[in-house]
């Protein structure tokens, strides 16, 4: 495994469960978004976040997923690859299909515990939008913190407003998927680091 150490990086903020994390590479659980709904194959955020971390990471985005139909697939789409990191990623068709908000976290909330309970590292990408999704932001903060989850802020902020970045009103292009990837990379890099940093402490 290899990650660039740069100085900008820094420290991670706070320690998160399971830093010390065995497994192998990362796996992006979720729905559109990361599937890379609207943009060529190979233009999703998975692939840019592999070219950017330059160690493995796997692609489990289903198109129109939610967080009850993501919750049916953990073991085989998840736990069974034997990941360093999972970042979950779901909400965004909970919130259109009206789903409640406690119900979305309780979903996310047993992903947390399956995945943690393998000793995986998780971090949660907050998909929410403005103060419309003020709900589902609050309960994704609230998880994070709970159970010392990497949380990942504002994913599609500045993007579905700009249409030199989306393909269709409510899913980014190329360069959308880019520029998540980069936030994405930016928050998730200082807890690869001091994975690594562990693992050699412990040798």
């Amino acid at each position: 495994m290899v990650v660039a150490f740069i100085a900008l990086s820094g420290c991670a903020k706070r320690e998160t469960k399971n830093i010390d994390s065995k497994g192998i590479g990362i796996i992006c659980f979720g729905d559109s978004l990361t599937f890379g709904y609207g943009a060529n194959p190979g233009e999703d955020y998975p692939s840019a976040l592999a070219k950017m971390t330059k160690i493995p990471v796997i692609n489990v985005g289903i198109d129109g997923d939610t967080s009850t139909e993501g919750l049916k697939r953990i073991e085989t789409d998840v736990l069974d690859r034997n990941p360093l990191l999972v970042i979950i990623e779901f909400g965004g068709n909970d919130f259109l299909r009206q789903i409640p908000p406690e119900t979305t976290a309780k979903n996310i909330e047993e992903m947390i515990v399956m995945i943690q309970s393998h000793g995986v590292m998780v971090a949660i990408a907050d998909v929410s939008i403005s103060v419309i999704m003020d709900d589902y932001n609050k309960e994704f903060k609230r998880l994070a913190k709970k159970y010392n989850a990497i949380f990942i802020p504002s994913l599609l902020n500045g993007i579905l407003t700009k249409p030199s970045l989306k393909s269709d009103f409510i899913h980014p292009n190329a360069d959308g998927y880019k520029m998540i990837a980069q936030r994405v990379y930016r928050v998730i890099l200082p807890y690869l680091n001091q994975n690594i940093l562990s693992k050699r402490f412990k040798k």
